[in-house]
């Protein structure tokens, strides 16, 4: 009978130190909901940013990370005019694109920000990731601010720091 015991004991013990190999879920916004009217940008001015963001991070030596909860503001500046986010693409440390966030170009509302955000969980993108926007605006004087906020806690230690999105040409 001790035998049963331990042995259930120990599978017990066990079984709950598994780890889940399940990849985590994607949390995503409603995009559709978001979906612009309008189609053809040629009347306005189009541009490019870059987010480097990180989904985890090293510590004490290369084989040891932190993984972080990543949140991605997308922000509106303009008080008078909407911007359209044409393209969000996520790509991890080797370049890899490893995610597309909408099929259609979105819109958002003078100073409305909407929001990616990356599960603590979902290392896919490394301690590389990046973020390419493409965008389009009426007025040259307010485009569109991209920001990152990676955060963890673990016992009594937490981390957090941002990054912001660089405008880039081609």
């Amino acid at each position: 009978m001790k035998n049963i015991f331990k042995i259930i004991f120990l599978s017990i013990v066990f079984f709950s130190c598994q780890r889940e190999t399940q990849k985590y879920p994607v949390l995503q916004m409603d995009w559709e909901s978001r979906k612009s009217e309008i189609n053809n940008f040629n009347d306005f001015i189009e541009g490019k940013t870059y987010l480097p963001v990180y989904s985890h991070i090293y510590q004490i030596h290369e084989h040891r990370t932190f993984d972080l909860t990543i949140t991605i503001s997308i922000r509106n500046v303009s008080m008078t005019d909407s911007v359209y986010i044409l393209n969000a693409n996520y790509y991890n440390t080797i370049g890899d694109n490893i995610r597309k966030y909408f099929k259609n170009p979105i819109y958002l509302k003078p100073m409305e920000t909407v929001e990616i955000i990356i599960a603590e969980q979902d290392t896919e993108g490394g301690s590389g990731a990046n973020f390419v926007f493409d965008w389009a605006i009426k007025n040259v004087k307010n485009p569109p601010l991209f920001e990152a906020v990676m955060i963890s806690t673990y016992g009594q230690q937490g981390l957090s720091f941002t990054t912001r999105g660089v405008q880039v040409f081609e």
